[in-house]
């Protein structure tokens, strides 16, 4: 049974700053969420930037304390990955958000529910698999939220693939076309992050036990 704990010598900082960035990943799925419900003349950034800059703070200390008070047993460089993994997360959905602020018009009748479905339950994975590590990790757990994340990716994938089927038809505006598939780009590449974040920790866990 390894303990990320024990060999960060009980610093319960370093679990509280990666728990705080991965929910950091889930309010920005829950901003664009609200974004893509709301009158699109009462349509912001706010919530965007203000995850991500929350985000960026959390990783600020991260570092600084990786630097300061982290044991060796665990090799400083799995942390700091894990965090840039993290921090990609609402880093990308502000750039989802500031397409769909640029030209709302081609958003008008499309359906990102089955993608906001994939990415609210990635986020949430990848929060459970970073609170199993506070608990003293139990690596078939670990492995198997992260193969969940997997399957999520490639269910992502999949649906990327049958979009832009439709967008490559011919029946779209060229102009609606390129907005749309930047935009399922993004929102594909969410998923993308949320698997690195979980590879990082189950690179970790196997490390280590």
């Amino acid at each position: 049974m390894f303990s990320l704990q024990k060999l960060l010598g009980k610093e319960d900082k370093f679990f509280d700053l990666l728990e705080a960035s991965a929910e950091e990943g889930r309010a920005s799925v829950q901003a664009l969420v609200n974004l893509v419900k709301s009158a699109v003349a009462s349509r912001t950034l706010e919530d965007f930037v203000a995850s991500r800059r929350k985000e960026k703070r959390i990783a600020a200390q991260i570092s600084e304390a990786v630097a300061t008070t982290f044991v060796t047993a665990l090799e400083r460089e799995d942390i700091e990955a894990l965090s840039f993994a993290l921090y990609k997360i609402p880093k990308t959905m502000e750039k989802v958000g500031e397409r769909i602020l640029i030209a709302p018009q081609f958003l008008s009748g499309v359906d990102l529910s089955r993608q906001l479905a994939m990415m609210e339950k990635a986020t949430d994975t990848l929060l459970l698999m970073i609170k199993e590590l506070r608990r003293g990790v139990n690596p078939e757990q670990i492995r198997t939220y992260n193969e969940q994340l997997q399957a999520i990716e490639g269910e992502a994938d999949k649906l990327v693939l049958d979009l832009l089927r439709d967008l490559y038809s011919g029946k779209h505006e060229p102009l609606n076309a390129v907005f749309l598939k930047e935009l399922y780009d993004l929102l594909e590449k969410v998923t993308d992050r949320c698997r690195d974040a979980g590879n990082v920790i189950n690179f970790i866990v196997l490390k280590n036990s």
